[in-house]
């Protein structure tokens, strides 16, 4: 094979995996609906599990956290004084070898040797003092000057560090030649800042200077805006490094800095830059600083980087934090996160964001008429039908598996059966069938024993009573004891799995949403789940009975059913005009208005169940002696339960005992 057409592989780089599998919306989706269910609004509830994260999914809090150790790790493994300890030791190296050639010259005058040993003896404990001391110095041992030498060169590379990343090395043993490069391009970047500052530059101007000068910036920026971003980021973080020092340190830096490669210039031109880079960038923080603890001494250069790290931390600290107006996880800087904590950061990142954008493009949430973002009819039907099969395995668990499969359209098999007819879902007669294939191979003239094959006229159905239609009251209690005892969820749980079933399996039947605090009221199902707690008092059951009986009416020929779903005696009833009473202890015309509702129900022949959540006695005697009263039944499941027993007491009603199942109706 040419080598012009070998192939080459590697990670891919270019955002977004085109081969990775799409995100799994549903434990998100279970997760929102949760809190949803809890009283958070489904944006906020969206932000809680991106924040939390799954089971197998990092969070925003988990990258978060691991910014913030990072951060510290950076503050506790360093400390400022390298360029200082770097400066000492060059030095101590070059006084120990001047001392050296002192004592070896035997030729220098006894009074010229004293006096120079006296100075060296005698220099400043500031290192700075010293270094400035010494630079009038005339060294008798070249290899101590050539090492004096090297402070100045050291001052200068990590000066410009500061400014440009990475000129510490540029300039490592540089020549004359180099370092004139250098402030050439100092003088034509103050010009250009200057220019740009006071609005005359133009992109010539700029493609010039990059030309001429680009290889001294690897940020490669495309514009001035980008050159100036760049730039003033650094010198912020230089400016903040100082402010980190101790003053010691800061006077010590400040004084040496007039050594850098001897030349006052550099320091002016320095200057102009950072007075026009803060004129032109206010808004980056100049002023900061931050408290180095560790044991490992930076230079200037490397400080400064070690600062801007940290800015950029900080900065990603807030993206993820999502709490400033407009957030969105597209905010966050990729890149940036891959640099502080390396890739596997960026793709948890980038697979929240995806998760995210799923959620609203997906059609899973929507905006209502009131600009509110809300659970879409989408996301209900999916949330019921996960809810629905939650309830389904707890009541095979509670009964056992029965090998019954009804799909909900049909009744008890009368025995007979009916010729198939188009959109029949029906159960299949196979024996009549077969034998009808067979007696038409015959009249056909064919043999069967050579095989027969079905035509549509040879089906037969197996043939059941007619099902009654019914209509379901689901009074649901929204008292504020349901929400302090941990019962408002498992309710709106309860009231999403029977709606799921009803609306997907048992189409022909009717069911309404009744909830009743101080007032009762109908409500849809996405109203019900988006219902926050509230901290009204009342246990408005007469009420609730009200409008069961109203929906009953509506539907004369259906078989009713009343669910009632409370954990508290009726403590309110309504007024002829319309008003709601109040009285705890339950007041008796509040007992008897509710009783007086409770008959007319069962007179219209409603099969009644109660489900009482919680031990309280006085809730226990009235419950039972209101099933008594109109021959209904009382189940006592636990909060968790109360789906799996309200949807087994709906499929007891409509099947008046038989067995229904436990597999076909929850799919």
């Amino acid at each position: 094979m040419s080598l012009h057409n070998r192939s080459r592989y590697g990670r891919y780089t270019g955002g977004p995996d085109p081969l990775a599998p799409p995100v799994d919306l549903a434990e998100v989706l279970d997760a929102v609906a949760e809190d949803v269910m809890a009283g958070y609004s489904p944006r906020r509830a969206l932000q809680e599990f991106l924040r939390r994260g799954g089971h197998s999914q990092e969070g925003l809090d988990d990258l978060a956290g691991r910014i913030r150790q990072r951060r510290k790790d950076l503050l506790d493994r360093h400390n400022l004084d390298g360029t200082l300890n770097e400066v000492k030791k060059l030095l101590d190296a070059a006084v120990l070898e001047e001392r050296k050639q002192l004592a070896r010259d035997a030729m220098m005058d006894n009074t010229d040797r004293a006096f120079r040993e006296m100075q060296l003896q005698n220099l400043p404990k500031s290192t700075a003092a010293a270094v400035n001391e010494l630079a009038s110095y005339d060294w008798q041992s070249s290899t101590a000057k050539e090492t004096y030498e090297r402070i100045k060169d050291l001052l200068g590379r990590e000066v410009l560090d500061q400014r440009f990343a990475g000129m510490k090395q540029a300039l490592e043993s540089a020549t004359e030649e180099d370092r004139a490069a250098v402030s050439e391009m100092l003088r034509d970047l103050n010009g250009l800042l200057d220019k740009h500052r006071r609005g005359v530059d133009t992109e010539d101007d700029f493609q010039e200077f990059m030309a001429r000068h680009g290889q001294h910036f690897p940020e490669n920026p495309q514009s001035v805006e980008e050159l100036v971003d760049a730039l003033a980021k650094r010198a912020a973080a230089a400016q903040r490094l100082l402010q980190s020092m101790s003053p010691e340190q800061r006077a010590e830096l400040m004084q040496l800095s007039a050594q850098a490669f001897g030349s006052p210039e550099l320091m002016a031109q320095l200057g102009q830059l950072d007075e026009t880079l803060q004129a032109l960038r206010p808004g980056e923080d100049w002023t900061g600083s931050e408290r180095f603890e560790g044991q490992e001494g930076m230079g200037l250069g490397d400080g400064t980087g070690v600062l801007q790290n940290l800015a950029e931390l900080d900065d990603l600290a807030e993206q993820l934090s999502q709490d400033y107006d407009g957030s969105h996880l597209d905010d966050v800087d990729l890149d940036a996160l891959a640099r502080q904590l390396g890739q596997d950061a960026a793709v948890t990142a980038r697979t929240l964001a995806e998760i995210e954008k799923a959620m609203h493009d997906g059609g899973y949430l929507r905006r209502g008429d009131d600009g509110d973002l809300r659970l879409s009819p989408q996301a209900m039907r999916r949330l019921g039908r996960s809810l629905l099969r939650d309830a389904a395995k707890q009541l095979s668990g509670r009964q056992g598996r029965r090998e019954t499969r009804l799909a909900g359209a049909a009744g008890e098999q009368t025995g007979s059966s009916r010729p198939w007819e188009f959109g029949d879902a029906a159960p299949w007669d196979v024996t009549r069938t077969i034998t009808n294939s067979i007696r038409r191979t015959i009249a056909d003239g064919g043999d069967p024993g050579r095989g027969v094959r079905l035509a549509m006229e040879d089906i037969e159905v197996t043939e059941t009573e007619e099902r009654t239609q019914a209509a379901v009251a689901l009074l649901v209690d929204v008292s504020f004891s349901m929400a302090a005892e941990g019962r408002w969820v498992p309710m709106k749980r309860t009231a999403l799995a029977l709606h799921h079933l009803v609306s997907t399996r048992f189409r022909g039947d009717r069911l309404q949403l009744i909830t009743f605090g101080r007032y009762a009221q109908t409500m849809d199902i996405g109203e019900l789940t988006a219902l926050p707690a509230f901290r009204e008092q009342g246990t408005n059951l007469h009420h609730g009975l009200l409008l069961a009986g109203r929906f009953f009416r509506k539907h004369p020929t259906m078989q009713p059913v009343l669910l009632v779903v409370t954990d508290g005696e009726p403590t309110a009833h309504l007024l002829p005009d319309g008003e709601s009473a109040f009285s705890w202890p339950p007041d008796p015309q509040t007992i008897r208005r509710t009783v007086e509702e409770l008959d007319r129900v069962g007179r219209a022949g409603a099969q009644s169940t109660f489900f009482r959540l919680g031990d309280d006695p006085g809730l226990e005697r009235f419950v039972q002696r209101m099933a008594r009263r109109i021959d209904g039944r009382v189940v006592a499941p636990e909060a968790g339960d109360l789906g799996a027993a309200v949807v087994g007491e709906y499929l007891r009603a409509h099947f008046r005992g038989r067995a229904y199942g436990d597999a076909d109706w929850a799919e």
